[in-house]
């Protein structure tokens, strides 16, 4: 039987069980991620009855993540009023600035100290390992027990920073191919700078555009709730694929996108109403992590040796937390709301775009693909498996102090 026939009827036959399972696994350490990495695992390292060439599985994973990432980020963009990312405007920029580079500074050092690479693929995947993922962002800030157990603040500013740091990475990646010999250092710098200011200028056009677009159709009649839904996932392909024609980051043109076309359509019924980002973790999400268990590098990782596994737990515990904490005075936040903003940064599906976009780009260095495959496979298995209790501290902590 052909792999790619049993790959469907596996990641379909998961998606129609979690329909039915829904309610239940939200009650339970375990995410939908998980489960689809799981599935992928026995199915190809343990079982052996699914097997991707290898020179295909490179460009499934990227493109299936930029696709990924485009749609979930229109999701984030939509999630919640303009208006209430207004309110977190300051934190988010602070993360988005400083925190972006203290994470990718101790990722990068972590890979220097313990896995002994060149400084310049140390610079390379620290860059990878830096934006908080909003595949699996989602599934912690998003549903019915987020939102009765998390304030609407703290839920607004782990979107808003998931959903800027992964455009937002793509210049740092950039500059770190520069450094790795990828391409001349000008041509990086250039290709950094149109990436910021041409997906900016890409996403919010088309942004406008579009809500302008909904607000005619709504004052005709001519559009259902349905539509708009179908309407969100389009232009988040469509953002990506105008910025990729125009040579620049297709990432943070889908986000600017989002932002653009919430704040035209304003108090119309808005896509995040129809619950689009908690559709988008359950479900869209399968399919790439299946293929991610599918395709883990087993006997590479124990090639490396205790030095790869010390180096992802040491990521998981030094790049989020102790940056954010010492940035307190900046974030104004309260310590709870620190410790949680700091924990949950999980690493996924921007990861494994930016992991397979170096290959692209022209870097052969195995271990970067070896370790940084395995950062993901930790981050969620550990951040989906602790999401569910750290919700229920964070909603008794703020009952004890009241508010």
């Amino acid at each position: 039987m052909s792999p790619l026939l049993l790959s469907y009827a596996l990641v379909g036959g998961l998606a129609v069980l979690l329909t039915f399972w829904s309610s239940t696994i939200r009650r339970t350490p375990v995410t939908e991620p998980m489960l689809a990495l799981c599935l992928g695992v026995l199915s190809g390292p343990l079982l052996g009855i699914v097997d991707v060439a290898d020179p295909l599985t490179s460009e499934l994973t990227r493109e299936l993540s930029r696709g990924l990432l485009a749609v979930s980020l229109m999701a984030v963009a939509l999630r919640f009023p303009i208006s209430g990312y207004r309110e977190v405007l300051r934190p988010v920029l602070v993360l988005l600035s400083a925190g972006m580079l203290g994470m990718a500074v101790v990722s990068a050092g972590l890979s220097w100290l313990l896995l002994g690479v060149p400084l310049g693929i140390a610079a390379l995947l620290g860059s990878c390992l830096t934006p908080t993922d909003p595949v699996l962002a989602s599934s912690i800030v998003s549903g019915g027990p987020a939102e009765r157990q998390l304030p609407a603040r703290i839920r607004q500013v782990i979107s808003g920073e998931s959903g800027g740091n992964d455009g937002l990475a793509f210049p740092l990646v950039v500059l770190a191919l520069a450094g790795v010999g990828a391409k001349p250092w000008g041509d990086q710098v250039a290709e950094a700078v149109w990436g910021v200011l041409g997906g900016t200028l890409a996403g919010v056009v088309l942004g406008w555009l579009a809500g302008h677009a909904v607000r005619a159709a709504n004052r005709r009649e001519t559009v259902d709730s349905g539509s708009l839904v179908i309407f969100a996932v389009l232009l988040g392909v469509a953002s990506l694929g105008v910025a990729r024609v125009l040579g620049t980051d297709g990432i943070l043109a889908a986000f600017t996108a989002g932002l653009a076309y919430n704040r035209v359509v304003g108090g119309q019924p808005r896509v995040a109403q129809q619950k689009l980002d908690d559709s988008l973790s359950r479900y869209l999400v399968l399919p790439l992590f299946f293929l991610l268990g599918v395709e883990l590098p087993w006997h590479e990782w124990i090639d490396v040796g205790w030095r790869l596994p010390m180096f992802a737990v040491a990521v998981l515990l030094l790049r989020g937390l102790p940056v954010v904490l010492s940035l307190r005075v900046p974030l104004g936040l309260s310590w709870r709301d620190l410790v949680f903003v700091g924990w949950f940064g999980p690493i996924g599906v921007s990861a494994l775009f930016y992991l397979t976009f170096s290959d692209e780009e022209g870097v052969r260095n195995s271990l970067l693909w070896t370790a940084g495959s395995l950062v993901v496979v930790l981050s969620t298995l550990v951040h989906g498996a602790t999401a569910m209790p750290a919700r229920r501290w964070y909603a008794r902590s703020q009952q004890r102090s009241g508010g």
